[in-house]
């Protein structure tokens, strides 16, 4: 229907079919209409209010139920939503569904929202639009997003005591916040203005975040009122750049959020032993918090994993375990025949060691030896030599 509707448009410059776009192409999304395994649980409450969370693919969708679930198992009384992108597969939806009250899939090329990156030649804002959907959630009268990277540490219902747009700093620029976890008021005429927005300026970042701090543009200097605590949306790597803050106040922690391009579901995780396998991690991986990185897995271990082997049945899925072979040495779980590929290549010699001025030349260049010398161990060491 969209795509007939198209065709039949006269050319127009890209405002004036951005000012039509919002009422006749909005963009839809549609709710999964499976049974809910959870609907005689006693810690279910009926609620006008909201979690909402976003997974574009299969993996995001794992950090989306490890969410889901840690937001369950500190009793939250609010309702969760998962929006999630098309190419998501069944198992994982049901697996979703299991755990979220409501599981909505937005088809951002079949909502009118291609004609606008099209008309824009702004492919990159397609991720962006998808998020923005949240704002169309109208049965809620008040959410509080949080992106699929975040694990909750403990019940946040608070937050709906908060106003639209509340938000925590982002770390890298803090009079900018950070669009991992905000509060906010769905409402179809504040999304049309989101899309006509982008329309109209795009995203200084790329991204959903470079949007809405673009859009909600007084919230660094407005209401304090909005500024979110950092403890709810505690980036892993900001741990690194300010440990004494983290010694002085991690303990008071809500939500971690695993920022950057290595997410926790990139590395492996040994059931028996109870670890986190860094073998398969690449440095950029390390930064991630072990102590927040078991977190992460030990609820994915116990309860998300029984649900996709069971939504899976005798399909191979990817796991993500590490189990023991008979010579004593670890492989992973991932449910596929084993691949006939050549032996990796022989590990490089190790790096001869860096003298103090090189070191602290890497560290202010962003270079961190995060598996050696600036491991978050030796740092806290160095850190409890000085405090004694």
């Amino acid at each position: 229907m969209t795509r007939k509707m198209w065709g039949l448009i006269p050319v127009l410059d890209c405002s004036q079919l951005l000012r039509l776009c919002p009422s006749q192409c909005k963009p839809c999304a549609f709710p999964i209409t499976t049974p809910d395994p959870r609907v005689d649980s006693p810690q279910r409450t009926m609620s006008d209010q909201a979690f909402v969370t976003l997974a574009t693919n299969d993996n995001y969708a794992k950090g989306a139920m490890v969410l889901g679930q840690s937001l369950r198992n500190h009793n939250t009384t609010k309702k969760l939503v998962a929006l999630i992108g098309p190419h998501v597969a069944e198992a994982c939806r049901d697996v979703l569904h299991s755990i979220f009250d409501e599981v909505c899939v937005v088809d951002v090329v079949d909502s009118g929202d291609a004609a606008h990156l099209a008309l824009m030649k702004r492919p990159d804002l397609g991720v962006t639009f998808t998020k923005l959907h949240c704002w169309t959630l109208t049965h809620y009268s008040k959410c509080v997003f949080m992106d699929a990277d975040t694990l909750v540490l403990s019940n946040i219902d608070e937050l709906f005591e908060r106003e639209e747009l509340s938000a925590a700093p982002d770390p890298g620029w803090p009079d900018c916040f950070n669009s991992g976890v905000f509060v906010f008021t769905p409402s179809n005429e504040t999304h049309e203005k989101l899309l006509t927005f982008c329309g109209e300026n795009g995203s200084f970042d790329g991204g959903d975040q470079g949007v809405l701090n673009s859009f909600f543009n007084t919230w660094a200097t407005a209401d304090i009122s909005k500024h979110l605590p950092f403890i709810y949306n505690l980036s892993s790597i900001a741990i690194y750049s300010y440990l004494p803050a983290f010694k002085q106040y991690g303990h008071d922690a809500k939500v971690v959020h695993f920022l950057g391009q290595s997410k926790p579901w990139h590395c492996s995780y040994d059931a028996q032993k109870g670890q986190v396998k860094g073998h398969s991690l690449s440095s950029d991986t390390c930064h991630l918090h072990p102590d927040y990185l078991l977190m992460w897995w030990q609820v994915y271990a116990k309860s998300v994993v029984p649900l996709l082997q069971q939504a899976y049945g005798d399909t191979p899925f990817n796991s993500g375990f590490v189990e023991a072979s008979e010579n004593g040495k670890l492989h992973e779980d991932v449910g596929e025949q084993p691949s006939h590929s050549a032996p990796p290549p022989p590990p490089p010699p190790p790096p001869q060691k860096a003298t103090s001025e090189e070191r602290k030349q890497r560290w202010e260049a962003g270079q961190i030896d995060y598996m050696g010398d600036d491991s978050f161990a030796n740092i806290e060491r160095k850190l409890d030599s000085f405090l004694k």
